[in-house]
């Protein structure tokens, strides 16, 4: 992977969903270049996190997210072109955290716990 695709990936969800207060990635190469960490820092208020090597439980919950998209959704669906991989992950996103009960949250759905702690009305984008 890239540092450009990854910096137009940054670029493009902080003017939709504006800027975190932390961006937490691995040490690939996309995410160590001078590139990305000045993408980065020109936001002036987003601090760098960045995982230690080799520290698997960091990214546990991501892994487990994409190992079941793959597993429910790309692998049995296949889509063929980005049209349907971006509407088929759309989907997927809003089944796993509105409609897919998770075990690690005793069956709960991530939405009702979030929105449960946050006492905010949750609202389907």
């Amino acid at each position: 992977m890239q540092s450009d695709f990854v910096i137009r990936a940054v670029e493009e969800a902080v003017k939709t969903h504006g800027k975190p207060e932390i961006m937490n990635s691995d040490q690939g190469s996309q995410f160590t270049s001078k590139a990305y960490i000045e993408c980065i820092k020109s936001k002036e208020t987003i601090r760098i996190s960045m995982n230690g090597k080799g520290r698997a439980r960091d990214n546990a919950r991501i892994e487990r997210f994409f190992r079941n998209y793959k597993w429910e959704r790309l692998y049995p669906e296949a889509p063929e072109t980005v049209t349907e991989l971006k509407r088929m992950t759309k989907n997927y996103m809003k089944h796993y955290n509105w409609n897919r009960p998770h075990q690690s949250l005793e069956y709960a759905t991530p939405s009702s716990i979030y929105y449960s702690q946050n006492n905010v009305q949750g609202k389907v984008v």
